[in-house]
């Protein structure tokens, strides 16, 4: 076969129109073979002819498109020093766009004897065993697509699986359900159009793997939290099923997306990859340069650093492994034409030696990169490690999950006492965790729940987790539910306690909607999904965890989509600027002021009535912040949104007459249906009393002239 010299970068397997130039990074690699192989698994060998800068390069002018390949490595064997080279494995290129195939978990793809870990490596041929990366065609007809660039204010984002969203739906084909392509598909783009939301989160498309315990028990790895290809889309979410197409159909997915005006964020998992620990498998990076990819221990070098509880991490201390992942994230962005990322424990990849460093080599590198930095980032702000939680502590140009908001939002609305003030701070966009570092409202995610717990119907249903069949005994996922289930168990056909339950989901949904932030909805919420009670469905690949359509609570969605659309069409529920509490144009009247039940402002006192549950709150929409400093001010509508988490009706009298003399009802959680026409609603006269139910909301129309 003929082989030039070629270039060291880019890294990975590039074609260019004429052959494919190939290049891998191994700072302990004494030789490099490419592994090429056809349709009947045989394999042909070429050593890489040309290593600069520790780059291991040739150029096949013989190479197309769809060629499958790997990499075996030649250097030396000594674990106890963090190299672990075993030429017998076959590798998967870091860079490679496209992989296809599954690990078999036979013996032969542990690089040790199973009787002597610490002896002389394996000798076994894995090529048969594992997954082979592939050679793919670039171009592709964007047709004009852009990033749309939704200002973050305006975001209304839905966390969402690619398979779980489209396995069941009876309008998707058959051959299309589980896959891009079915996200593709007419129906779920209008119905993502039609439920409001701005972007949707996917759940890890990178390559994963499943995990050997596992598959031993029937179970697979559903969520996808075990990369081993950061540039390749997971093949088996493709409908079209040869080598390398799942690229296209994922930029096909991409495309029909933006064209319906809905950004794509990608949840990504940098920290570990799926090779575990000392004793996991190799497949890709601990076959090329163990020492230098992931973090080992100084005093003994065979063990890893484990921050995030899968048995290693990502080593961003080299600047190569930096570069892997700049590479990967300007990959995504620029030639798949994703919006943004949701980083899976976001704290590891901060840490420079132990402690996490808001100023490490990672941010800076981010910061610096025009391409990147210009993308939606999110944290996800903690890992395992001492002193992982770090909610408030990511820099400007970042957003984060916020958990705290997620803690207390639940404690309020299941009635647990001394929950006012910080839950109205997080109803105002968490000042104290972000303010500070000149971050606005919109560095806040706030949810209720996510892929990681209860679905919102569980939340209400559920006093206990109900995980046996993930094979752990129930010792697995959150212990603590956090909300109120109406004193019922599981699921119940007594109507009262179902009317309970729906009033309680519209609850969070309508808290979550008018907090300033950015609002996040767990996909299946808004029709009420439920995983009968399993609150770590990572294993359940299975109608656990995928979206039930036929039994679609359709009044939920249509309150869902009504009340997102109520929050976009009112920019006083998603600020830009953080609300000052002054008052506005020389009158008594403020921005913003929280009330007591009886219309007098909260004082200190009220604040620390350990026992109360109930306040309002005031949102004058007279004038508010424009998008930038060129704009006008914006006028909105002003609201009052009561809030009762106490169990009996409580009576809110509104304030005085400078505040508005007449108020229209335009929600009501404890009613069905829960939103009304303006003109169709109650009004109030200042100074009266309004009725709210026990844990309900009630929202109000300021009326004009």
């Amino acid at each position: 076969m003929k082989v030039w010299s070629g270039s060291s970068y880019p890294l990975g397997a590039t074609y260019d129109g004429v052959g494919v130039n190939i290049s891998l990074y191994s700072e302990a690699a004494e030789k490099v073979e490419l592994c090429l192989f056809e349709d009947d698994g045989h394999e042909t060998r070429v050593a890489l002819p040309e290593v600069t800068g520790h780059c291991h390069h040739g150029y096949f002018p013989d190479l197309e498109p769809g060629q499958l390949y790997g990499f075996r490595v030649h250097g030396q064997w000594k674990p106890e020093e963090g190299v672990r080279c075993n030429s017998n494995k076959l590798l998967i290129d870091p860079y490679a766009r496209a992989i296809v195939g599954d690990i078999e978990w036979d013996e032969a793809v542990f690089p040790y004897q199973f009787d002597d870990p610490d002896g002389e490596p394996d000798t076994r041929d894995s090529a048969a065993f594992v997954p082979k990366a592939v050679v793919t065609q670039p171009h592709f007809d964007w047709n004009g697509d852009r990033r749309l660039n939704t200002p973050d204010n305006e975001l209304v984002i839905y966390e969402t699986h690619v398979k779980g969203l489209t396995e069941r739906h009876p309008d998707i084909p058959e051959e299309a359900r589980g896959t891009y392509a079915g996200i593709a598909n007419p129906v779920i783009i209008q119905y993502l159009q039609e439920l409001g939301v701005t972007a949707i989160e996917l759940m890890p498309i990178h390559h994963f793997v499943h995990d050997k315990h596992l598959i031993d028990q029937g179970l697979k790895n559903y969520w996808g939290y075990n990369s081993i290809g950061f540039f390749a889309p997971y093949s088996e979410y493709a409908a079209d099923t040869r080598p390398g197409m799942q690229v296209a159909e994922f930029k096909t997915m991409v495309k029909a997306l933006h064209q319906a005006g809905i950004e794509v964020i990608l949840d990504v998992v940098y920290n570990h990859t799926g090779e575990g620990n000392h004793l996991g498998p190799m497949l890709s990076l601990k076959g090329i340069d163990n020492a230098s990819y992931y973090r080992v221990l100084a005093d003994d070098k065979r063990y890893y650093m484990d921050y995030t509880g899968t048995g290693n991490s990502m080593n961003m201390q080299n600047p190569f492994v930096l570069q892997l992942i700049m590479d990967s994230l300007r990959y995504w962005i620029v030639e798949m034409h994703v919006d943004g990322f949701r980083f899976d424990l976001a704290s590891t990849l901060a840490r420079e030696l132990h402690d996490v460093d808001r100023l490490s080599a990672f941010f800076d590198i981010i910061h610096q990169d025009p391409v990147i930095r210009s993308a939606k980032l999110i944290a996800e702000p903690w890992d395992i490690g001492e002193g992982g939680y770090q909610v408030g502590n990511f820099p400007p140009g970042w957003a984060e999950w916020n958990g705290k908001y997620r803690d207390t939002v639940r404690d309020f609305w299941r009635g647990e006492d001394q929950t006012l003030g910080e839950f109205a701070t997080r109803f105002t966009g968490s000042s104290d965790l972000y303010e500070s570092s000149s971050r606005r409202p919109y560095a806040s995610i706030n949810f209720v729940t996510a892929h990681d717990g209860f679905t919102l119907h569980d939340l209400v249903s559920y006093n206990e987790k109900h995980n046996e069949e993930n094979g752990e005994e129930n010792n697995d996922g959150e212990s603590h539910n956090r909300s109120w289930n109406c004193g019922v168990e599981g699921e119940t056909d007594d109507p009262k306690i179902i009317a309970l339950r729906s009033r309680q989901k519209r609850n969070f949904l309508v808290t979550l909607m008018l907090s300033q932030g950015i609002p996040m909805l767990l996909g299946g919420d808004e029709i009420g999904r439920s995983q009968t009670g399993n609150n770590n469905t990572y294993c359940q690949d299975n109608e656990r965890a995928w979206y039930d359509w036929e039994q679609t609570d359709e009044s939920l969605r249509e309150f869902t989509a009504r009340l997102i659309g109520f929050r976009q069409e009112h920019p006083v529920f998603r600020r830009r600027r953080w609300f000052q509490g002054r008052e506005i144009r020389g009158s008594e009247v403020r921005d913003i002021a929280w009330l007591t039940p009886d219309g007098q402002h909260m004082d200190d006192t009220a604040w620390n009535e350990g026992f109360a549950k109930s306040l309002a709150v005031y949102l004058n929409g007279t004038e508010l912040p424009g998008r930038d400093a060129h704009q006008e001010q914006m006028r909105d509508d002003t609201f009052l949104v009561l809030f009762n988490a106490y169990w009996e009706t409580m009576d809110f009298v509104l304030p005085p007459a400078e505040w508005g003399e007449q108020w229209n009802e335009v929600v009501d959680t404890a009613r069905e249906p829960s939103f009304f026409e303006t003109d169709d609603s109650v009004v109030y006269s200042a100074g009266t009393a309004v009725p709210v139910s026990g844990r309900s909301i009630v929202v109000l129309v300021q009326m004009t002239d």
